[in-house]
């Protein structure tokens, strides 16, 4: 049997009141896909009000995506690097400390490829205290960073990382345990 894009449809799947989303849609465009260097705390209070949980001292650079901040909660003292992309259908938690550095992505979604109408396979992530995402990384749907694990430049984490533990490559495996000296 062959693919049939046309049979397609989100199910279920909702995102959220139209209007929200709309709403959110220029509120991403204008201010946090912006190249205008809009101030953090300005960020976290938007992103609070379209109901984002998010934690004291946010650091989100320009020109950051972000699907539905309403499925999005945030620690203390986290990074958001430049060109951040969260695709978040599904919920998105980042611990305490977390840094997911420029061109990164985080993705809820993806299609059952098995199937002729490539229907939505969403899973949330999980990514704990003190984990650090590189440059240009991916993290799959479904997918849980344990504290303190690293995912190296250009990896991607399509299985659940170890906690203290350092990963590389595509598909991204343990590379050795991560030490943190003072």
């Amino acid at each position: 049997m062959n693919t049939d894009l046309s049979k397609f449809s989100v199910g279920n799947y909702t995102a959220g009141p139209k209007w929200k989303i709309g709403v959110w849609f220029l509120v991403n465009y204008y201010i946090f896909d912006s190249v205008f260097p809009w101030p953090y705390g300005f960020k976290s209070r938007l992103l609070r009000a379209f109901g984002a949980s998010v934690g004291k001292g946010l650091i989100i650079k320009t020109k950051v995506r972000i699907k539905y901040p309403w499925r999005l909660s945030i620690g203390d003292h986290c990074w958001i690097g430049e060109s951040v992309w969260i695709d978040n259908l599904d919920m998105v938690e980042l611990g305490d400390n977390v840094c997911i550095s420029q061109g990164a992505m985080l993705l809820t979604g993806n299609h059952d490829y098995k199937r002729s109408d490539f229907p939505y396979r969403l899973g949330g992530i999980k990514i704990e205290e003190g984990v650090w995402i590189g440059a240009q990384s991916v993290v799959c749907p479904g997918i849980v960073c344990g504290s303190h694990a690293v995912l190296t430049v250009k990896s991607v984490a399509a299985k659940d990382l170890e906690a203290w533990s350092i990963y590389a490559g595509n598909p991204a495996i343990h590379v050795r345990k991560r030490e943190i000296t003072e």
